[in-house]
């Protein structure tokens, strides 16, 4: 079972995918012209639907869709000189430890700020993909390429900053303030936001199916405590275990596991703690209030961290753990 959530992947089996650490030069140079061209085409789209509204933003990214079209050539020109006319195919979802985007054709809106981050998150992983390439090849050609690669994604990664300037205000964002809120983005808010809906939403189905099927708060308290840390537990191992951040720019490991993990506990144990109160029907009315302020509650970071539009969210998140509940309740009541 695969579960992906704004771009984020997180997985229940092992991951079969390539490490980076085996590919060879060849496999790395052809992974790089596939990305090159796939970004490329990503910031066409960006400037073609931004371009009504944002006609400046839409000039700065055809100007970097041509950079990376040109860097996509200096890479096949070498890649032909080196080994062949012949390249590998190969792509980032066949390497551990890059980050998986939304596919375009998929995002129905596009706000100027889901393309802000989306760029940052894009730069910043190149940046550290040709830094670790560099690290890795002998060829002293191939490395000299990557090296100065390198240096123009950083180059890139800070232009998210002057992408529409004048629509942040006359000061724009300071550029060390808007690293620091996407860093903690991808970092916290992602795994942290994923597992508190993973908590809330997977745990509804089985505190009320126990607590109509039982009619005991005390073994219905025990139910939803079992849920939530198990779903804790597990959903902070497959975080910390999806990548380790140095290609995706993600942080730490750890970190990420544990916002993933104690925020799928909260979501989980924030309608079974009512049923510590001994009255049934008070409890559940309790339990009942708590699902809708959870539901509405992440309903609310998604559109003010992730810039997901609030009613998209409200149908998907509202919506959908409204269901769950009903179908709790229906499955506890036979």
């Amino acid at each position: 079972m695969v579960l992906i959530y704004e771009g984020v992947m997180f997985r229940f089996w092992p991951d079969n995918r390539r490490d980076f650490s085996t590919l060879s030069e060849r496999e790395i140079l052809s992974l790089a012209i596939a990305a090159e061209e796939e970004d490329g085409r990503i910031y066409s789209e960006y400037a073609t639907r931004l371009g009504e509204l944002y006609p400046g933003s839409a000039a700065l990214f055809e100007g970097m869709a041509a950079e990376e079209d040109e860097h996509r050539r200096r890479l096949l020109d070498l890649y032909v000189a080196r080994f062949g006319q012949r390249l590998v195919p190969i792509r980032r979802e066949h390497v551990r430890g890059f980050l998986e985007h939304k596919p375009l054709w998929l995002q129905k809106s596009l706000t100027l700020d889901q393309a802000r981050q989306q760029v940052w998150e894009m730069e910043e992983g190149a940046y550290r993909f040709y830094l670790a390439a560099a690290d890795q090849v002998s060829d002293a050609g191939i490395r000299k390429l990557l090296g100065d690669l390198a240096a123009a994604e950083k180059g890139h990664a800070r232009r998210a900053d002057q992408i529409d300037a004048e629509v942040l205000g006359p000061e724009g964002r300071e550029e060390e303030a808007a690293q620091s809120h996407r860093q903690f983005v991808l970092t916290y808010v992602q795994p942290g936001l994923a597992g508190l809906m993973d908590g809330s939403v997977s745990t509804l189905a089985p505190v009320f199916a126990a607590a109509f099927a039982t009619g005991d708060t005390h073994q219905t308290f025990l139910v939803g405590l079992a849920a939530a840390v198990g779903a804790g537990i597990s959903m902070g191992f497959t975080e910390a275990a999806s990548d380790d951040g140095k290609l995706t720019g993600r942080g730490s490991p750890l970190k990420r596991g544990l916002a993933a993990g104690i925020m799928t506990a909260i979501g989980g144990l924030g309608h079974a703690l009512p049923y510590l109160i001994p009255d049934f029907w008070l409890a559940t009315s309790v339990a009942a209030i708590v699902v809708v302020i959870e539901l509405w509650a992440i309903a609310w970071i998604q559109k003010r961290y992730m810039q997901t539009p609030f009613w998209r969210a409200v149908l998907q998140v509202v919506l959908g753990g409204g269901l769950v509940f009903a179908a709790g309740i229906l499955i506890g009541s036979f």
